[in-house]
């Protein structure tokens, strides 16, 4: 087997995820500095693939964070709740009474339309997951006595401070110890790290967490920006020698990290914000595995899609072990995702294994 994954029955837990989960406020057709209301969700890199692994996939899912015990927070909660992931290893931490110490993340996005591309603008400094440092968290007592199959996280939350790194390797050490498969979305967003060392502190951070990873995920500009591998010959269309240079990218990534098991990549080509060109492509014990390619894909929101490819693929790999399928349940998860607002899946099992099995978008009454 490709993946050594832990039965279920040895384990409390399918999948854990860490990381900081965020109020989104969403204007929907309008723009974020001319609105004068907005529609709310829950959204985190981490977070969405745990949520979509349970709410789409059915598996038992939990979430490690920190949230501030006030409104904001309890908000999150009430959301969460409806996405059904476990809640019982978050912490609550002490409201100061304003914020002026710890508080609550929000996210201001607009999905973009047309040749006007999607904006994000994220409010998150001094959240109560940033503050998150090395010996809050008992991970032997989440791998070693609850148990997990899977445990995700990604750049997103390394990136929140100079302590979340040190808690991502911690987690990542008791995981190993125990049997746990880890994944991690190399996720690079320029604006997390742009006041605490821009992309060279992503490279260093990123480089000194990738050897404790089993499966790695991530996009052309991922792999560049937090692990320094250039790509050649890349065109925008999804042409086929994009998904060849791509593949060559990943035989330097692998060649460079041994204990890479698997590597996953989205393939997008941005024709306009609403219509996109979606594929994808994995490595997986020395060969190449490539979703089918769907050229044109309309597109609701994109946000989130490939934090839906991360969880189908994780999905098909716990289910089938087998590369070629889970490359195929993560591409039609994260089409699918992007046909729906909001940051998390309200995909089917039932719709995604239509869509890998090649059915169409006709109506279904």
């Amino acid at each position: 087997m490709i993946l050594k994954i832990k039965e279920k029955n040895a384990c409390a837990f399918d999948e854990i995820s860490l990381g900081e989960v965020m109020l989104r406020l969403d204007p929907g057709e309008g723009r974020i500095h001319t609105a004068r209301s907005f529609r709310v969700w829950e959204g985190g890199g981490e977070y969405n693939v745990a949520r979509g692994l349970r709410r789409c996939f059915g598996m038992r899912t939990a979430l490690v964070s920190a949230f501030v015990d006030n409104p904001v927070g309890r908000l999150l909660e009430d959301l969460m709740l409806q996405g059904g992931v476990d809640l019982s290893l978050i912490q609550w931490i002490e409201f100061d009474g304003i914020g002026r110490k710890v508080r609550n993340g929000l996210n201001f996005t607009e999905r973009g339309f047309g040749i006007r591309g999607a904006k994000g603008c994220s409010d998150r400094g001094h959240t109560a997951a940033s503050q998150l440092k090395k010996g809050d968290i008992d991970w032997e007592e989440i791998f070693g006595k609850r148990g997990a199959r899977w445990f995700h996280s990604g750049g997103i939350f390394a990136g929140l401070s100079d302590t979340t790194p040190d808690v991502l390797e911690e987690a990542m050490i008791a995981a190993r110890k125990y049997g746990t498969i880890i994944s991690y979305d190399l996720n690079y967003r320029a604006s997390l790290w742009k006041d605490i060392g821009g992309q060279a502190r992503a490279r260093e951070v990123n480089k000194h967490l990738a050897p404790y990873v089993d499966v790695m995920i991530g996009n052309e500009e991922d792999f560049t920006a937090c692990l320094g591998f250039e790509i050649e010959g890349v065109d925008k269309n999804l042409s086929r020698l994009e998904a060849d240079s791509f593949e060559k990218m990943i035989a330097r990534v692998t060649s460079a990290y041994p204990n890479f098991k698997v590597v996953a990549t989205t393939l997008r080509g941005v024709r306009t914000a609403t219509v996109n060109d979606w594929g994808a492509v994995c490595w997986a014990d020395g060969a190449f595995h490539r979703a089918t390619h769907r050229p044109g894909l309309e597109i609701l929101d994109r946000v989130g899609g490939g934090d839906s490819f991360a969880s189908g693929f994780i999905y098909g790999f716990m289910e089938t072990g087998d590369p070629a399928m889970a490359v195929e349940y993560g591409a039609a998860h994260g089409a699918l995702a992007m046909t729906t607002a909001g940051d998390t899946t309200m995909a089917t099992l039932e719709e995604v294994k239509k869509i890998v099995d090649g059915g169409s978008a006709r109506v279904v009454r």
